[in-house]
């Protein structure tokens, strides 16, 4: 066995020893590129908010405190921002995985009629849209605007995610459905207890990419919730911060709010913020990992 081992290795001559080590270098030069800025905010988000003010932290915070998740955990605002956040995006990927499904499911039936004429306004309106003013004064109409359903009822349908279930559910062998049939079962029962648990990799994908989409989505509270200050979600303050730049750390409104809380300033809990407003996206990606990879292949490959 060892020397059958040994006849099938592939020597590797000194070319390729430098040729591994240079790969080896850059990718772990982009591994660092691309996870030390994160790691940076997740430093400073456990530093005491005073002595950040003195630069020169790297690697681990200096002076470890966890006020400044307590502060940020404590104010009303942003605990009323994570609420919204939570909400919304529960009730809206559940529901957009359901609507979409069902509509996806229909237009994949192998007799249903006009059903290239369906096709082709779908891609219509996947590449084309009325507009941002259209799309306002359609939600004006219906009584949306400033309130919570203006996050859930636009999204209840997606047309890129059906495209991309109907390229699932068209590849479920017909024979399935049919024995079901024979059996007494309606299109409903066959929908439940047939279809959707052979699309597990399907749904965890639609699931995740709609998830994702609510978690991170701040130009819905800008443009169609602007007025009520309870619907503000996490990433519309978060964008608030980060874009609008209010806070100067070296000014002294900066050093009047690190004095009113002893170990906290404005950027420290603003780091806070922004760790607990990626945690729930990176806990729940790697559980997926695996149906959604498998989901995005057989749309790609079955489309």
């Amino acid at each position: 066995m060892l020397a059958i081992r040994k006849k099938n290795s592939i020597r590797k001559t000194k070319e390729d020893r430098i040729v591994d080590t240079l790969v080896l270098l850059v990718t772990f030069l982009l591994l660092v590129i691309t996870i030390y800025p994160f790691w940076y905010v997740i430093v400073l988000s456990f530093n005491d908010g005073v002595d950040a003010l003195r630069g020169g932290i790297y690697l681990w915070p200096r002076k470890f405190t966890l006020a400044n998740y307590q502060q940020f955990l404590t104010d009303e605002k942003w605990v009323n921002a994570i609420f919204v956040s939570v909400s919304k995006t529960l009730a809206g990927t559940a529901l957009t995985v359901l609507f979409t499904c069902l509509v996806a499911y229909g237009l994949s039936a192998e007799r249903l009629m006009f059903k290239r004429a369906y096709s082709i306004i779908l891609l219509i309106c996947m590449y084309f849209s009325g507009g941002l003013i259209p799309y306002y004064l359609t939600l004006r109409s219906y009584g949306l605007l400033n309130t919570f359903f203006v996050y859930i009822i636009p999204t209840m349908f997606s047309t890129y995610y059906c495209m991309l279930a109907m390229s699932f559910f068209r590849e479920i062998p017909p024979a399935l459905k049919e024995s079901a049939r024979l059996d007494g079962a309606g299109e409903l029962t066959i929908y439940l207890r047939i279809i959707l648990p052979l699309s597990k990799p399907l749904l965890a994908t639609l699931g995740l990419f709609a998830a994702v989409s609510q978690w991170n989505s701040w130009s819905d509270t800008a443009f169609y919730a602007p007025s009520n200050p309870a619907l503000r979600s996490l990433a519309f303050l978060m964008r608030g911060v980060i874009v609008q730049n209010q806070v100067d750390t070296s000014s002294r409104a900066a050093m009047m709010h690190a004095a009113q809380y002893s170990a906290v300033t404005a950027t420290s809990v603003q780091m806070a913020a922004m760790i607990i407003a990626v945690l729930p996206i990176m806990l729940v990606y790697p559980f997926l990992q695996k149906h959604f990879v498998k989901g995005i292949m057989l749309g790609a490959v079955k489309g």
